[in-house]
């Protein structure tokens, strides 16, 4: 664990602020206690987005090789305290040993793109009068709020930070509740590529972090994590006029057509709904199987489940880990609860294991109906509810039927099928037959209660820099 007065950060000195409460930290796969965290207080928040203010226009003059530069050493910094970053992750959340390297990998990777990309991020002439030059320049908002989840805490962030720091802009961060000590190694490592100043950071819990949403020094807000914390850091930014960039929950569809080989489609639905526990933004929600392949579709998932082994994170043949806490657990068996009290069969799972730590099973619950919280709502936990349809018709026009639009995933061999999906799905992001995966840089847009703007990929440099026009023309007169 880290050392107990590296908390914050503030123009390049580290300290526990001005705290008065705290929290602690455990381990959910044990209990055992990791340490414990100071709460950031307005006064905290308010000293780090001064120094970063104060740091802002010598940061944005930089030259945008000499800010990828930084990033590249940044990465590089990552990549040497790989190991530590993934253990405290394992520790903190309880993700297993390699997902969790894999999260500090892809991490180091983003870095290394956005300090690739930052310099080639730029302007465009435009075709005015020939005594005059007219051209759009992209120029850093100023100072950026950067609030990141505890699910894959060493990816998001880079992701954010990289951004915002290739852009010129500079950072206040504020890590996960859940997951500090990952949080406080990841800032030390890129704070000390950086000059004083540029990245800033806050612990804290909720309160902390809508101290940093709603401060009128903040010019964008980006914010990863559940729905209703993001519409509270909507709220809070538009008092200050402050841009907000959000990617939030969602309730993942997936659709099992017709013709498909039911166990390859459940081994794709156990990765996409037991990956990480459940716990990743766009894991599988909801499931909707076409009755011709329904039967040995969920025979095939049940099995599936039931034989995942289950235990800490840092064991290496351990394939599904804890849930981050209790709260989180008892959310979780909430959704599955009310769905078998509502008529679901269980299938797999769904009663809370003896013993300590806050391990779920992995759980598969037939018969689900789109009324079910388990199918309405982000449950994210170890939970495949499925729901059986008559047709490709059927189960597309449900999955269409939901207040998120984060993600979604089609089976099927049709293309005819395939090409209907992607164009009818309202999400961001649409997978056909490979719940996971994709080509680098892929910037989706989340729609409706998931988020607002560009996550990830170039694009977010964009949403990262504001356009200026400029009209250049000479004197003509006397």
């Amino acid at each position: 664990m880290r050392p107990h007065d590296r908390w914050m950060l503030v123009d390049g000195r580290w300290s526990r602020g001005r705290a008065r409460e705290a929290f602690e930290v455990r381990d959910p796969a044990t209990g055992d206690a990791l340490g414990t965290v100071p709460v950031g207080t307005a006064a905290d928040v308010d000293e780090a987005v001064a120094a970063a203010a104060a740091a802002a226009l010598g940061w944005a003059a930089a030259p945008a090789a000499e800010r990828g530069a930084a990033l590249h050493a940044a990465a590089r910094a990552v990549d040497e305290h790989a190991d530590e970053l993934a253990r405290l992750t394992t520790a903190e959340m309880g993700k297993p040993a390699g997902d969790a390297r894999g999260g500090v990998e892809a991490g180091a990777g983003t870095l290394r793109q956005y300090a690739e990309l930052g310099p080639l991020h730029g302007a465009r002439s435009l075709q005015g009068g020939r005594d005059a030059a007219d051209f759009m320049v992209r120029e850093p908002y100023g100072t950026v709020a950067v609030i990141t989840p505890w699910n894959d805490p060493v990816a998001i962030a880079c992701g954010l930070l990289g951004a915002a720091l290739a852009t010129g802009n500079t950072v206040v961060h504020k890590p996960s509740e859940r997951t500090p000590h990952t949080g406080a190694l990841l800032a030390e490592l890129l704070a000390g590529c950086l000059p004083d100043g540029v990245l800033n950071v806050v612990s804290g819990d909720a309160s902390t972090g809508a101290a940093l949403a709603g401060h009128p020094g903040v010019d964008v807000v980006a914010h990863v994590g559940s729905s209703a914390t993001g519409r509270r850091i909507a709220g809070l930014a538009a008092r200050n006029g402050a841009r907000a960039l959000l990617e939030n929950g969602g309730c993942d569809p997936l659709i099992v057509d017709a013709g498909v080989d039911p166990r390859w489609a459940a081994e794709q639905a156990a990765t996409g709904c037991f990956a990480n526990a459940g716990q990743i933004c766009t894991s599988v929600e909801r499931v909707y199987a076409h009755r011709d392949v329904a039967e040995e579709f969920l025979a095939a998932l049940a099995e599936r489940a039931r034989g995942l082994r289950t235990g800490p994170g840092a064991d290496p043949a351990t394939e599904l880990g804890p849930l981050v806490d209790a709260r989180h657990r008892a959310q979780v068996h909430e959704h599955v609860e009310k769905a078998v009290a509502e008529g679901a069969r269980l299938l797999a799972g769904g009663r809370i294991p003896d013993g300590p730590g806050c391990f779920y099973p992995a759980t598969v619950l037939a018969g689900c109906t789109d009324d079910m919280a388990v199918m309405a709502e982000e449950t994210f936990g170890p939970v495949a509810p499925v729901r059986t349809v008559a047709s490709f018709d059927e189960a597309l026009d449900a999955a269409c039927r939901s207040r998120y639009g984060l993600a979604a995933t089609v089976l099927t061999t049709d293309m005819a099928h395939a090409q209907r999906a992607w164009r009818a799905l309202p999400v961001g992001t649409v997978k056909i037959n490979a719940v996971f995966g994709g080509a680098p840089g892929g910037s989706a847009t989340p729609r409706r209660a998931s988020g607002r703007g560009f996550g990830y990929g170039p694009d977010l440099l964009d949403e990262m820099t504001a356009v200026k026009v400029v009209h250049l023309q000479s004197v003509t007169g006397g």
